[in-house]
C-alpha cells in the first residue's frame, strides 16, 4: 500500500517560487538601503555590493537549511524558525568576516570599521528575519487550515456511498442468488472491496489499484444494465507506477454510467483509457451524449472532491480536466511524473 507523503514545514522553502521571490526580495532591500540617506560615495557601487552580500547570505542560509533538513524536519514549526533564524544570524556573521577579510577598504560596508559594519549588518538580518518568519509562520498556518479543509472533503467522500447505487446493487444480488449464485458471490466480494477502500482503506493507491476498483465497480454495474453497459479499455503495456487519491476514478466512471448509460434506452460505450509520457500521466473517462437538446445540469457529482484531493496530493500541479468533444463528455485525471 502506497502511503502518504509527510510534509514538513521545511518543504515551502524548496519550491522555486519561494526562492525567486528571496532573490527579489533581497534585491529590494538593497536598493532601499543604497538609496538610504547618509550614503557616501557612488550609490551604484553600494548598492552592488550590498546587493552581493545580501545574496550570499539569504541563498546560503537556504543552502544550509537545506542541508539539515532531516534533523530540522522532526522539529515543530516554530522551533524551525528559531533554528532558521539562528542559522541567518550565524550566516550573516560569516559573510561579514569573509567580506572585511577579502574586501576591507574598497568595501563601502566596511569604511566605519568591522564592529560598526557587523552591527549594521546583523540588526539588519535581525529585522528582515523576523519580518519573513512572520510571514512563513503564517503561511505554514494557512497551508496547514487548508490541508485540513481538503482532509476533511476526503472524509466526506470517502464516507460518501449513494444509497440508490447501494439498494440497486443489493437488489441484484438478490435476483441473482438463485439464478446466477456464482455472479451473485461476485458482486458481493466486489461491493466488500469498494466498501472497504471507501471505509477504510489508505488515503492514496497505486494506479493499478485504482483501475481495479474501477473494474469491481463496472463490473457491479454491469450485472444490472446487461448488454446496455459496454466499456473499452486502453491500457499501455506496462502502468506508470504511480499514485492517485483512491476512489478519484471510480466517481467519473459513476457519473459517465448515469449520464451516458442510464438515460438512454440503448446504452452505450464508456471509453477508459490510460496514457503516459515522459512528464505526465493521464486517466481519462469517456462517455456518449445523448439528445440534441441542452445538455442537462449534471458530471459534478463527486468531481470537485477529485479535483480538491488531486491538488492536495501533488500541491497545486494535478488537476481534472472536463470537455465535450465528438459527442461525448470527457473528464481526464492529469498527473505529473
Amino acid at each position: 500500500m502506497a502511503r502518504t507523503p509527510t510534509i514538513s514545514a521545511l518543504d515551502t522553502l524548496w519550491q522555486a517560487p519561494v526562492i525567486l521571490w528571496t532573490i527579489l526580495a533581497g534585491e529590494g532591500l538593497a536598493a532601499i538601503l543604497a538609496m538610504a540617506p547618509g550614503v557616501d560615495g557612488n550609490r551604484l557601487i553600494y548598492f552592488g555590493t550590498t546587493s552581493l552580500v545580501v545574496q550570499w547570505v539569504s541563498l546560503s542560509t537556504l543552502g544550509v537549511l537545506y542541508l539539515f533538513r532531516r534533523p530540522l524536519a522532526r522539529l515543530r514549526p516554530t522551533r524551525i524558525a528559531q533554528m532558521a533564524l539562528v542559522t541567518l544570524i550565524a550566516v550573516t556573521a560569516l559573510v561579514c568576516a569573509a567580506g572585511w577579510l577579502v574586501l576591507r577598504e574598497p568595501w563601502p560596508l566596511a569604511r566605519d570599521g568591522w564592529l560598526a559594519m557587523f552591527l549594521r549588518l546583523t540588526g539588519i538580518a535581525l529585522v528582515v528575519g523576523l519580518m519573513g518568519l512572520a510571514a512563513f509562520l503564517h503561511h505554514w498556518r494557512v497551508r496547514q487550515l487548508l490541508l485540513r479543509t481538503k482532509q476533511a472533503e476526503i472524509e466526506v467522500v470517502r464516507a460518501r456511498v449513494r444509497p440508490h447505487f447501494l439498494f440497486n446493487t443489493l437488489n441484484t444480488g438478490a435476483a441473482l442468488v438463485h439464478q446466477r449464485p456464482a455472479e451473485a458471490e461476485q458482486l458481493l466480494l466486489n461491493l466488500a472491496d469498494l466498501f472497504r477502500a471507501v471505509l477504510g482503506g489508505p488515503q492514496e493507491v497505486p494506479l493499478t489499484e485504482e483501475l481495479a476498483l474501477a473494474r469491481r465497480y463496472l463490473e457491479i454495474e454491469g450485472l444490472r444494465f446487461g448488454e446496455r453497459l459496454q466499456v473499452a479499455w486502453q491500457l499501455p503495456d506496462e502502468l506508470p507506477q504511480v499514485t492517485l487519491p483512491v476512489l478519484s476514478l471510480q466517481p467519473l466512471v459513476e457519473n459517465a454510467i448515469r449520464h451516458g448509460i442510464e438515460r438512454s434506452p440503448r446504452g452505450g460505450e464508456i471509453g477508459i483509457v490510460v496514457r503516459a509520457d515522459r512528464d505526465w500521466l493521464e486517466v481519462s473517462v469517456r462517455n456518449p451524449l445523448h439528445g440534441t437538446g441542452p445538455s442537462k445540469p449534471g458530471h459534478q457529482v463527486g468531481q470537485s472532491g477529485v479535483r480538491a484531493r488531486l491538488q492536495a496530493m501533488t500541491h497545486g500541479r494535478g488537476h481534472l480536466e472536463t470537455r465535450i468533444e465528438d459527442g461525448h463528455y470527457l473528464a481526464a485525471i492529469r498527473l505529473p511524473l
